[in-house]
């Protein structure tokens, strides 16, 4: 589409750099942390995986949209099938070009009518090659995307992200053998349904709910947003739960959050890993991996009995943790892979494992 056909807008970083482009979707200027994705497809999981609450998104990829966006439609357990959360997380999207036009077989909307639906603005006709060039020399940034007014910048690392995202209420789903705790941080729809079809029967509780007097076979704690240090309480639970050595698995925030509640420290990534081919190492073999996290565990702080189980074959950087003695290990990428390989999906049957280990 022409850009004559769009108003024109801008996206100002508060290191003073400014680019300009053209907005599609909701006309409104909003603010937020500017982070990239290498991605090649997967668009509509990424803006509604609620790891991305608070923040700009810029797709590497040049041409966004040219698959439209899914139906509405749920699963038996009434979760969006084409969706990772009920809504877009993420404040805007800036892309080098977006498709008008869509054709896939489950498309229902174009890309644009379906961010004006949910009010969440976009850009085009940026250089998303220099801006990431930025970012990645700098680190993330503040940002604003300028259309109708200066919204100013806006910080998302200074509140609680998790308890934006997170559930307000305990939810039960599924009817299985073992019974799950899974702790929501902001998880996405698709590890729901790769522990539902492992036979569990799930009840899943807001982020600081205390879990820890309850009946349970094991505890999975979710991916999430924001810097893992704010959530207090639930390192606390956490940390009440390893004392009881019922199993635990904890995916991206929950690695954080784990290692938080053995000891360990956490830091904040330069430019963090938005990708769907992170290659992680663990023992003997590598794993190519999907992943979307800003903060990361600092490995030489775990504490005796604790090691790394997996590492970032590119920067070396923690990739998950596991105990030498306890049935507790987390995984800092996504081994439910939506939208990424699913390498890595055995991690869920392992965590089955010691629940069953532990019945018996």
């Amino acid at each position: 589409m022409s850009p004559k056909q769009h108003s024109r807008a801008r996206l100002v970083l508060e290191d003073g750099s400014v680019f300009h482009g053209f907005s599609f979707g909701f006309p409104a200027s909003t603010s937020g942390e500017v982070v990239f994705t290498t991605g090649m497809v997967g668009y509509p999981q990424s803006l509604t995986d609620p790891s991305y609450r608070g923040q700009i998104l810029v797709f590497t990829y040049p041409l966004i949209g040219n698959y439209g966006i899914g139906d509405s439609s749920r699963d038996e357990h009434k979760l969006l099938r084409n969706f990772e959360s009920d809504h877009i997380q993420a404040k805007a999207l800036v892309v080098s070009e977006f498709s008008p036009d869509h054709n896939h077989w489950n498309s229902k909307l174009s890309l644009d009518e379906w961010l004006n639906e949910q009010k969440v603005p976009g850009i085009f006709g940026i250089d998303t090659r220099a801006l990431t060039r930025k970012i990645r020399q700098r680190g993330v940034m503040l940002g604003k995307i300028i259309i109708d007014g200066d919204p100013g910048f806006y910080d998302p690392n200074k509140e609680n992200l998790v308890k934006l995202v997170s559930r307000k209420k305990p939810l039960r789903l599924g009817n299985g053998k073992h019974k799950a705790i899974v702790l929501d941080c902001g998880i996405k729809y698709n590890i729901l349904r790769q522990l539902l079809k492992r036979d569990l029967t799930l009840k899943i509780v807001p982020w600081d709910y205390d879990f820890t007097k309850e009946d349970y076979d094991g505890l999975f704690i979710s991916n999430g947003p924001g810097d893992p240090v704010t959530c207090g309480q639930a390192i606390e639970h956490i940390r009440t739960a390893i004392e009881a050595r019922k199993p635990i698995f904890g995916i991206c925030l929950g690695n954080q959050l784990l290692a938080l509640a053995a000891g360990a420290k956490t830091y904040k990534l330069k430019y963090g890993h938005r990708s769907q081919n992170q290659p992680c190492i663990s023992g003997e073999k590598g794993y190519i991996t999907s992943q979307n996290h800003g903060f990361a565990v600092d490995k030489k702080t775990l504490p005796r009995g604790w090691k790394e189980l997996f590492f970032n074959a590119n920067d070396g950087t923690n990739e998950g943790i596991i105990h030498g003695e306890f049935p507790f290990f987390s995984a800092q990428f996504h081994p439910e892979g939506s939208c990424g390989p699913r390498d890595t999906d055995y991690l869920f049957d392992e965590f089955v494992k010691l629940m069953e280990n532990g019945r018996k």
